[in-house]
């Protein structure tokens, strides 16, 4: 069965890297750039489209507005930018908003932001990918037909490049979000050329069609409701910032410098591309509707159900390039790639978040230990089936999904900043130097603004979103709350329970005597070697132990027993209704009840096969009974194995593997450490 998984285990992900080669995965910044801000970097191909559809709401007439939007999202990105960048410097472990939220303002804020950025990881993925989706359908028709397939499949083609490792995903991930960048700027600046210059008359295919106002003549408190409700559909562009501060162990070094510097051009960026595709949106003309299939009229006709209605980047890229053009094409499948890749930030994220959490027994053990290629392996797997189920349940529609969205990262928001004020705060309290205290005083005014604005947000956006599926998005972060606290629960309890006392115990105190009981159905080489082991105990008493399912049999049994003289009395117990476990549960309770200072050892013959089809064969009854021998106290449980045949096969066939790891192998501690370790020895 090893050979079975590692095989294609290995043709997928590559050979297992040792840890002391953790450093070779570190990023530079070019690397670090894609693989954390291609979330923020992408979400401009849908987040002026979201913009516009809300808009839409009370007709063309509100696109005006539009600049406005885009406007507040640049200050607001600019504030957490910067806001970020304090963190990287003050936290640069890599916990992120978790950390700054536990540090400063107790574990029960750091757990609600650790759940809202779990939430809003799985939601990138299900985002970027439905958004990249839906922009390759409009090219290849197939996709759309098939969404939610198509979009299970690109998740598990994430998540295979992903477990390789993050250097080597990075790598691959690089080309096209560059391309998609260049593209993105080329458009801008080839469309403000024609347009300014030239004074070229450019129209998106949508610009002839009228939009039917959902509601007509918006003033007053509705008309404000609208435009909050468009800023926070806007504000999917800042998703995915956070990610960076999460991964700043995985920078070269200088580290906090390296992240700090990758912050701020993943912002300058992010915010010049969305800016210019609302400026082109504006200038194309550009029509976008919630329901387009009745909204959008042409020639006084709606465009009926049959209408596919392209992202706003498309739209731009075929008025600014021309339909069918190379550079159309080449922005068209850039964007499609890109918003597949930009699921790779929640992929770098959730993974090391999830071993942070399960290092603070929030969550289990298994998420904490890197695997074969040094990545979070069981975090990225987690990912992606969280992800598969919420597209599964959505349709892969990203304008479903996005409602759920951005509600967990302004928590993350807001309450780290708030965090970052407390720091700031502790450490001017003892902090003489007059340089140093002015320059915590300034960035704790950074983070103070950053603080009030996102948590400005936070309101508008539940306020504006929570009936529209934001409520889903809280639902989700209290079931990981209500998850994270019971586990935590649970492994404090087991670790109370097994704490060794300084004093003496029941458990350090050598039992009055040892009964040892060995099962026997049948006299056969396995048998004899579980007796002859038992011997060598040298237990106070030791017997053989039968159950009377079958007459002929146990006569048998007995007959050969005294044929063959073995110096060990056999004990056959009655089982009038065919049982086998229940008579030996009993019979050693039984034992324990008679002397509960006694330990009763009982010794189980089994025999080890070497092919998976043949464990279902065999020592089923043996499974079942040392299952419930484990939760009987004071039982000693020992399997005696014998190897057949097929066995030692199996075996040469594992050492030919060499150091080959099963999925799921057990490895103990961080990898950083195990290079320190490795280190010590040389």
């Amino acid at each position: 069965m090893s050979k079975l998984t590692d095989v294609p285990k290995r043709i997928l992900i590559g050979r297992a890297l040792r840890s002391d080669r953790l450093a070779e995965t570190l990023l530079p910044k070019r690397i670090a750039l894609p693989v954390f801000a291609s979330d923020p970097l992408s979400s401009v191909a849908y987040a002026p489209g979201e913009v516009l559809l809300v808009l839409s709401i009370a007709g063309v007439s509100a696109y005006h507005f539009s600049p406005w939007i885009a406007l507040a999202v640049v200050v607001l990105m600019f504030t957490v930018v910067a806001s970020y960048r304090q963190n990287v410097h003050a936290y640069p472990s890599g916990g992120g908003d978790y950390e700054v939220a536990t540090t400063n303002l107790g574990p029960k804020a750091g757990l609600t932001v650790a759940s809202a950025l779990l939430v809003d990881y799985v939601l990138t993925v299900a985002v970027s990918i439905s958004s990249g989706i839906e922009n390759l359908g409009s090219a290849i028709p197939f996709v759309v037909e098939h969404k939610v397939e198509c979009a299970a499949a690109v998740i598990l083609l994430l998540t295979v490049m992903n477990l390789r490792g993050v250097r080597e995903s990075g790598s691959l991930f690089a080309i096209p979000t560059y391309v998609f960048v260049a593209g993105v700027f080329i458009m801008i600046a080839w469309g403000a050329f024609r347009g300014l210059v030239l004074d070229d008359t450019m129209r998106a295919p949508t610009a002839s069609y009228e939009i039917k106002p959902e509601h007509e003549g918006l003033a007053g408190f509705a008309m404000v409701f609208l435009l909050l409700r468009a800023f926070s559909s806007g504000c999917a562009a800042l998703t995915g910032v956070e990610a960076i501060s999460n991964g700043v162990p995985a920078f070269r070094k200088p580290k906090s410098k390296n992240a700090a510097t990758t912050l701020a051009m993943m912002g300058l960026l992010a915010v010049t591309m969305f800016c210019g595709i609302i400026g082109l949106a504006m200038a194309t003309k550009v029509r976008m509707a919630e329901n387009p299939a009745v909204d959008l009229v042409k020639d006084g006709v709606a465009v009926g159900s049959g209408y596919v209605q392209n992202p706003v980047i498309t739209q731009v890229a075929e008025a600014v390039f021309g339909k069918g053009s190379f550079f159309f094409i080449v922005l068209a499948a850039a964007t499609a790639l890109v918003l597949f890749l930009a699921a790779n930030t929640a992929y770098n994220g959730f993974p090391v978040l999830g071993s942070i959490l399960a290092q603070d027994r929030y969550l289990p053990r298994q998420l904490h230990t890197r695997g074969d290629r040094l990545a979070f392996s069981n975090g990225i797997v987690l990912l992606a089936g969280a992800a598969v189920l919420l597209v599964w349940i959505y349709g892969a529609d990203s304008t479903r999904l996005i409602q759920l969205y951005i509600v967990g990262v302004f928590v993350s928001f807001t309450l780290s900043q708030i965090g970052m004020v407390r720091h700031w705060n502790r450490l001017l309290a003892t902090e003489k130097d007059m340089a140093q205290r002015r320059h915590m005083v300034r960035s704790r005014a950074i983070n103070t603004f950053g603080a009030f604005f996102t948590g400005l947000v936070l309101v508008v956006v539940l306020v504006t979103k929570f009936t529209h599926g934001a409520w889903v998005a809280l639902l989700g972060m209290v079931i990981f709350y209500v998850t994270m606290t019971a586990i935590r629960r649970h492994y404090d309890h087991v670790s109370e329970e097994l704490s060794a006392p300084e004093g003496p115990s029941d458990d350090s105190v050598r039992p009055s005597r040892v009964h040892s009981v060995v099962l026997v159905s049948k006299i056969h080489r396995p048998a004899l070697r579980a007796l002859a082991y038992a011997k060598l105990l040298r237990s106070d008493t030791l017997e053989a132990l039968s159950v009377n399912v079958d007459p002929a049999e146990t006569k048998a049994l007995r007959e050969e027993w005294e044929r063959r003289g073995i110096d060990v009395p056999l004990k056959v117990l009655d089982s009038p209704y065919r049982e086998i476990t229940r008579p030996i549960i009993e019979y050693v309770k039984g034992l324990r009840k008679e002397s509960p200072r006694d330990a009763v050892s009982v010794i189980i013959p089994e025999y080890v096969v070497g092919h998976w089809y043949e464990h279902l064969l065999h020592n089923q009854s043996a499974l079942r009974l040392k299952g419930r021998l484990l939760f009987t106290p004071g039982i000693m449980v020992t399997s005696v194995p014998y190897q057949l045949q097929s066995s030692e096969a199996a075996k040469v066939r594992a050492r030919k593997r060499g150091e080959w790891n099963a999925p799921g192998a057990v490895r103990r501690g961080p990898a950083q450490e195990r290079a320190k370790e490795t280190e010590a020895r040389k």
